[in-house]
């Protein structure tokens, strides 16, 4: 993470946290039943005049452009439409697509900027700030970050000296969510601690007639999320530092370690649902329902927390009962805890984007969001119970409890025409090399010129 990375953080603190992470799911796993839902209407807690005064903007419309469709983007819009309540203004969503760097630069070049945007990857933020593309923070919403937000979050969303952004909405990429049926099934009883158990398992629920894993290749962020969390495990955190700042070349044995250890589950078509073909035209959402539904359902999907937006929102699974989560597995010596996130910018010197991005700092608004369901919230101030439901909560805590000992999705670091870009760089490279994974090499070599001319050009 390059905000907050420091040499001082050490394997201990990451295993201290890996724990925390285990533990925390082990008790929302207990007794946690079909999904508690709590305080969902989407209301204020506190009323009408909330924790932070907001100023009227009767008249105003207000832009504001993010990645999110389906469940996610209708949970977000909860929050403004409480937003809208208390400020009078209206706001109107627009969808980014995958591409976001492209879709906003385009907007802003055109003269006609969304007031406030999510930004999916903190790269994009280095760049758009250094382009003079984003505004700083006014005195309200900076008083709200500093009061709710640790400073490791506060930090990732500063740039040379000036805080730019909110990190509103986070993300634990470190689970591996599973249907309990064909577990069950399987006659497994226990879910694995480390990666070759993780290969047993899969192999165990392959031989009972499950399909054992499904990939969502079709999106290649989630590919990036898979080397992630084994490098992190594999390599350390201090590596993995030194990749994310591209201070190491993609060429480093490390890289190969991993690349290999991927290619343990990634070359064994039998282990993944619909083979590599199937995965690598499988995207995200799929790869969920078709782990929660359907005749002959996978039986493990691995990705973050928001998976729970998408079994509740596309499947009739129920959290804690069909459907529940264990830990990545440790690869090294302990489970990786790798994060993602979020920010949001001001696109637009206006007292609207301002006033929007002092709520969105706000415990008001993130207790409105957090109540809605597959969403963390980085906001340590809120009510832990507004949560949807026990195993969000659960996997909540223990992200604020990580303090620095987790480490920022990597590819979000990275510059967008590397790390965040459909079709090209380390999305386009890791297909490539789930099509093929006997052909590390190749791979590193192509990863290494890919990121070297993407961080070469800013």
């Amino acid at each position: 993470m390059r905000s907050t990375s420091s040499k001082n953080r050490t394997r201990r603190a990451a295993k201290s946290a890996a724990a925390l992470l285990a533990a925390a799911l082990a008790l929302a796993l207990t007794g946690c039943g079909g999904g508690g839902d709590k305080s969902s209407d989407g209301g204020s807690s506190s009323g009408s005049s909330g924790s932070v005064k907001l100023p009227k903007l009767n008249g105003q419309t207000l832009e504001v452009a993010a990645v999110w469709t389906g469940a996610e983007q209708d949970n977000f819009m909860k929050v403004m439409d409480e937003f809208k309540k208390r400020t009078g203004a209206k706001v109107n969503f627009v969808p980014t697509g995958n591409n976001t760097s492209t879709f906003l630069g385009t907007k802003i070049q055109g003269g006609q900027p969304p007031d406030v945007a999510f930004l999916p990857q903190v790269g994009v933020l280095h760049q758009f700030a250094d382009k003079g593309w984003l505004k700083p923070l006014g005195a309200d919403a900076k008083a709200q970050l500093e009061k709710n937000f640790s400073k490791g979050w506060v930090d990732l969303g500063a740039w040379k000296g000036k805080q730019y952004g909110v990190y509103a909405k986070a993300a634990n990429k470190s689970l591996v969510w599973y249907n309990t049926k064909a577990f069950e099934a399987a006659g497994i009883t226990t879910s694995p601690k480390t990666w070759k158990d993780f290969l047993s398992t899969a192999q165990t629920l392959s031989d009972a007639g499950s399909p054992a894993v499904s990939i969502g290749g079709a999106d290649g962020w989630t590919l990036t999320d898979w080397f992630e969390n084994v490098y992190l495990s594999q390599a350390g955190p201090e590596k993995y530092d030194q990749l994310a700042a591209h201070k190491i070349k993609w060429t480093d044995p490390s890289v190969k370690d991993a690349l290999t250890t991927l290619a343990q589950l990634w070359g064994k078509n039998d282990l993944i649902a619909g083979g590599t073909k199937g995965a690598l035209n499988t995207e995200f959402p799929k790869s969920v329902t078709q782990t929660f539904s359907g005749s002959t359902p996978a039986a493990m999907v691995f990705e973050g927390d928001f998976v729970a937006a998408n079994i509740n929102g596309d499947t009739k699974a129920k959290l804690g009962t069909d459907a529940k989560v264990f830990p990545f597995p440790a690869v090294g010596s302990q489970a990786p805890v790798v994060s993602g996130g979020d920010v949001a910018v001001a696109l637009k010197d206006s007292k609207g984007a301002q006033a929007l991005l002092t709520f969105l700092a706000s415990t008001d608004a993130a207790e409105i969001w957090a109540a809605q369901g597959g969403i963390l919230s980085p906001n340590k101030e809120m009510d832990q119970s507004k949560y949807k439901d026990a195993i969000t909560a659960q996997i909540a805590k223990q992200l604020l409890a990580a303090g620095d000992s987790f480490r920022f999705d990597m590819s979000d670091q990275a510059p967008a025409a590397f790390g965040g870009t459909a079709g090209i760089g380390e999305w386009k490279d890791l297909q490539d090399f789930l099509r093929n994974p006997k052909d590390v090499a190749g791979t590193q070599q192509k990863l290494e010129a890919d990121a070297a001319k993407a961080y070469a050009a800013g």
